[in-house]
This record gives C-alpha cells, sequence and structure tokens, in this order.
C-alpha cells in the first residue's frame, strides 16, 4: 500500500496540487497538516507514520514538506529504514523502493 503525505504552512495555500499528484502516484491513502514545517508537532504526519508497517511505501509531494532541516529528514529517512518501510519523493530522485534503489 502507498502512503502519502501532503503539507501546506498556511490556510491561504492549497493541498489539492500535492494531493492530486499523491493520488496519481498510486497513494491509497493520504495525510495532510496545515501547519508550518518548522513544527515539530504535526498530526498528519504522526498519523501517516503510525499508519506506516514494514513493506508500505511513503510517499512525499517533496522533501521540503517532511521537514524544514537536513537533519531532521535523514532522521525520518532513517526511522522508516529501520522500520523497513520504503520511501520515495515525487519531487526528487529519491527512491527506496526494490525496483527504485540502485
Amino acid at each position: 500500500m502507498l502512503v502519502g503525505y501532503a503539507r501546506i504552512s498556511t490556510g491561504e495555500q492549497t493541498l489539492d496540487l500535492q494531493q492530486d499528484a499523491l493520488t496519481a502516484a498510486g497513494c491509497e491513502r493520504v495525510f495532510t497538516d496545515v501547519i508550518s514545517g518548522a513544527k515539530d508537532e504535526r498530526p498528519g504526519l504522526t498519523s501517516a507514520l503510525s499508519h506506516l508497517r514494514p513493506a508500505m511505501c511513503s510517499s512525499s509531494g517533496g522533501l521540503d514538506r517532511l521537514g524544514r532541516t537536513l537533519t531532521s529528514l535523514i532522521d525520518l529517512l532513517n526511522q522508516l529504514a529501520q522500520r523497513e518501510v520504503e520511501f520515495k519523493s515525487l519531487t526528487e530522485q529519491i527512491d527506496t523502493t526494490p525496483a527504485g534503489a540502485s
């Protein structure tokens, strides 16, 4: 199962493009947040992460939606790897799925 995560920073922005891209990429479930990426507590991301199981795939509209700093992104990707959850980004060339890993 492919699970997606989308985030916008303010209510003046829209999640539509990210949600459409994640759905088009095959995400069966998309979790969302309307909150600054600088916030550590993001309920939608927390829900997405708790929903994931080994061999499932998590997808993001972009790495900037997951975290604001490189350290936080690396920590998150390491957590997914430790849980044997595959990851791919729709906008960057990051894909840890067996077909995407090289």
